[in-house]
């Protein structure tokens, strides 16, 4: 390590141990908020320009969200069970392990993905009917479908290095990676569908070439030596202890983001059963939702790092102190955001109706506007799992992971359509919401309890500790000179 990137991690771990709270959250959630605002922006992108070709085309990208949403689980399960892990490394000053955390880290990631990505492709006619793809809608969800699974690779590298960066607080790099990416599926994205006239394919290989952008943007700063983790072949290290201490974290990450593409694809079934006009208002309207909570929740993604870093030097005040800061931001943020989002659904929906199909425009702000209500309570929810994830308590954050999509979301979804139609298709999410914070909200309760006395019993150790000639102190009951 050189001498500048010894004082960098120095410096940044001063700052994420020292300076308060409601200021590092900021700072480090602010590329974070960009960064997932890119990532909702991809999806909005590609149906915008997509909804010019008509309703089917429009049914069929949402159908293939949940295949990129497979891509991305596994993926954000390898980073996210990473990025927990440095953060209290780092906090820890054990900064060797952790540059082999993230090194083998990237490496497994990726090669796993392709291998996926390889399976699903032989048997991609059988999935995509899956994923809930009507007979109409059926080929132009196999053309984009074999691009998205081409470029998985580069999609669980741009993913995994996202992740890496934030670990260590260096967002503003991954801010600029997914920026870059970004601007190059906007760009890409007219000129492949129309100008050179393919389509909903072409839809999907502006967005895998925006993966690889990204990726070797994202790579950069490791090259450069400007990141604070190293990322080298030798650094390749296999070791049973790290992928257990990966999975602990990454395996409920997986899972909440894998329901999320399950519940996905129930609520794109059920729909499919009403319309493909239901079908694709269930997509326009979730893309616009996302839109605004994902940005909410780069704030707690902002926050993970903070907490995993306190946890780590044994800062306990400070991790829940750091909780209930970034809760106040994400429900002023929450408020404010849901509040202009549900008044304007019906423009929002309507854009992207080329076709003057009242029924999306109906259907789709109908959508919004409730999940817009319980907006507050869906960051919460979802700033209380980033709080287990960051400590390494692996059964609570898979037990709020698997909360709103599993135990709340999908019985909603098949039970009230049944009851209400489409409507109650619609007003399943926001249901899911008031559930899964009624869960959430007694497990943050308890888990401060134990905080709380591990506080108590760290303060009365420090206490203990006197230094009479600056060579004698007692720590823990025991004299030591």
């Amino acid at each position: 390590m050189t001498e500048a990137q010894s004082i960098k991690r120095e410096s940044r771990r001063n700052m994420m141990l020292n300076e308060p709270v409601a200021k590092v959250i900021p700072i480090i959630a602010i590329p974070m908020i960009v960064t997932m605002l890119i990532d909702s922006i991809y999806n909005i992108t590609d149906t915008y320009f997509v909804s010019r070709l008509g309703t089917t085309a429009t049914a069929a990208v949402g159908v293939n969200s949940s295949l990129m949403h497979v891509i991305r689980s596994i993926a954000i399960g390898f980073g996210m069970g990473a990025a927990s892990y440095l953060s209290r490394l780092l906090g820890a000053k054990r900064d060797k392990e952790a540059s082999q955390v993230a090194t083998t880290t990237l490496f497994t990631g990726v090669m796993f993905l392709g291998a996926i990505a390889l399976i699903f492709y032989l048997f991609l006619t059988p999935i995509v009917r899956i994923l809930g793809a009507t007979e109409t809608v059926m080929p132009y969800s196999m053309d984009y479908a074999r691009w998205i699974l081409a470029s998985a690779p580069f999609t669980a590298g741009t993913v995994i290095l996202n992740q890496l960066l934030r670990s260590e607080g260096s967002t503003r790099y991954s801010m600029i990676g997914m920026v870059s990416g970004c601007f190059v599926n906007v760009v890409l994205d007219p000129l492949f569908i129309y100008t050179f006239s393919m389509g909903v394919a072409g839809a999907a290989i502006a967005t895998g070439l925006s993966k690889m952008t990204s990726f070797i943007i994202l790579l950069l700063p490791f090259l450069r030596h400007s990141s604070l983790l190293e990322l080298k072949p030798k650094l390749f290290t296999p070791k049973k202890e790290i992928y257990l201490e990966i999975a602990r974290i990454g395996i409920p990450t997986f899972l909440r983001s894998s329901m999320l593409a399950v519940s996905s694809i129930v609520i794109n079934n059920v729909a499919g059963t009403f319309s493909d006009s239901a079908l694709a208002a269930s997509s326009v309207a979730n893309k616009a939702t996302k839109l605004v909570s994902s940005g909410i929740m780069g704030l707690g993604q902002g926050f993970q790092p903070v907490a995993g870093y306190n946890w780590g030097a044994k800062k306990y005040g400070r991790v829940r102190k750091a909780f209930w800061v970034c809760s106040a931001m994400g429900a002023t943020a929450g408020l404010l955001l849901g509040a202009i989002l549900g008044i304007f659904a019906n423009r929002l929906v309507g854009v992207f109706d080329s076709t003057s199909d009242t029924e999306i425009v109906r259907i789709g702000s109908y959508m919004i506007i409730t999940q817009c209500i319980t907006m507050v309570l869906h960051v919460w929810v979802a700033i209380s799992n980033g709080l287990f994830q960051a400590l390494g308590r692996s059964i609570g954050a898979a037990v709020l992971g698997l909360a709103r999509q599993v135990i709340c979301l999908i019985p909603c979804v098949l039970v009230l359509s049944k009851i209400f139609g489409v409507y109650g298709l619609a007003s399943a999410q926001a249901v899911a919401d008031v559930m899964s914070f009624m869960i959430a909200l007694p497990m943050v309760i308890i888990l401060f309890k134990k905080v709380t006395k591990m506080e108590l019993e760290q303060n009365a150790l420090e206490e203990k500790r006197v230094n009479t000639d600056g060579t004698m102190e007692i720590k823990g009951g025991a004299l030591i000179s």
